[in-house]
């Protein structure tokens, strides 16, 4: 007996339901065998270049590869605008983007990219920026001045800017030797690790926060910067007034040439992009903006990892190591490396981290 054929009517249409499914699945059908070797090529050539990458994979098929991307491509958007099988749009999804990311995506790992931007992608950009950097250093050293001549002119101004934890013994009024026991070395480094952690995310917030104010032309990246500098101008007066400015010198050297190299590099890569913004030039103000936030973004990476390392030389060197030749010459170490790396290390034919 010949089954019953199920009909219904919507706005005047008559629909037979088995005929009709079995119609869409001779379309799947086809539909797949008309495109599957095209399908399988390329999947043939994916699994060669994820487990060897283009080392197994011949110039016919490298050469092929974007074209096979995109009829898989062009396949999945058939198979979505005409409701193709849920296989068939799994297939073609996964397909599509696993071919995307060998077309389109990084052509190296982290190994890769980490290689290429300490041997000489970070310091490119540093020297990219160098104009910048010059007028953040005046403007740090300008900072530093201000927070010196303020406070020697009234010194509640030392309360307005010195940050509370600050504020121990290192007050307006202080003995020399209370002044210097806040510069003697610990006892023990218990506890220093979760010292260094917290010191790691103040100073990197303050690197970042310089960076990311950029975009409002630079103006308020070198505000902050005189801000952070005339602390260290009203701390410099205070030791300074019981002759210890050589001591304190040393004691902030340790992780200072690192730190505030760091607030440096971040300050100027934030006037870089608001430099490049008010005078892009012939360039539009996006492209402008763009191509500098990719260099200072290359140069941010970098001042996270200086932050660590500054973290690190604050917690344990700085509060282990004592007498103030040991402390410059950690410091002047440090200060040396940074200029070398920065300035004098040129590598050729590295590619560029940027």
């Amino acid at each position: 007996m010949k089954a019953p054929i199920i009909s219904s009517w919507f706005g005047g249409t008559h629909i037979d339901a088995p005929a009709d499914i079995e119609s869409a699945a001779l379309r799947s059908d086809k539909f797949r065998l008309e495109r599957e070797g095209d399908w399988r090529r390329l999947e043939d050539i994916l699994k060669r270049m994820e487990r060897g990458g283009l080392r197994r994979i011949s110039d016919e098929d490298l050469l092929a590869l974007p074209t096979l991307y995109r009829t898989a491509a062009s396949s999945l958007s058939v198979a979505r605008e005409t409701s193709l099988d849920a296989a068939t749009l799994r297939y073609l999804e996964s397909l599509v983007q696993r071919a995307w990311f060998q077309v389109y995506g990084p052509r190296q790992g982290l190994a890769g990219w980490l290689r290429s931007f300490l041997m000489g992608g970070w310091s490119r950009a540093v020297r990219g920026i160098w104009l910048e950097i010059c007028i953040a250093f005046f403007v740090m050293v300008a900072g530093t001045v201000v927070g010196w001549l303020l406070v020697a002119q009234e010194r509640e101004w030392y309360f307005r800017l010195v940050p509370v934890q600050f504020l121990d013994a290192r007050v307006p009024g202080a003995s020399r030797e209370d002044l210097l026991e806040t510069l003697a070395v610990e006892e023990s480094s218990s506890g220093l690790s979760v010292f260094a952690a917290s010191l790691f995310s103040n100073n990197a917030g303050v690197a970042i926060l310089a960076f990311a104010l950029g975009f409002a032309f630079g103006i308020p990246s070198l505000m902050l910067l005189v801000y952070n500098m005339a602390v260290l101008g009203a701390m410099l007066w205070l030791f300074a007034g019981q002759g210890l400015t050589v001591e304190f010198a040393a004691w902030l050297s340790v992780h200072g040439t690192t730190e505030l190299f760091a607030i440096l590099l971040s300050g100027a890569a934030g006037l870089h992009i608001g430099r490049s913004m008010a005078f892009p030039g012939e360039r539009s103000v996006l492209s402008a903006a763009a191509e500098s936030g990719r260099r200072g973004a290359v140069v941010m990476a970098g001042v996270v990892l200086m932050m660590v390392v500054a973290a690190l030389l604050e917690a344990f060197p700085r509060q282990l190591v004592g007498g103030s030749e040991n402390r410059f010459l950690i410091g002047g170490t440090m200060l040396a490396m940074w200029l070398a790396y920065f300035f004098a290390y040129q590598p050729k034919n590295l590619e560029d981290a940027e």
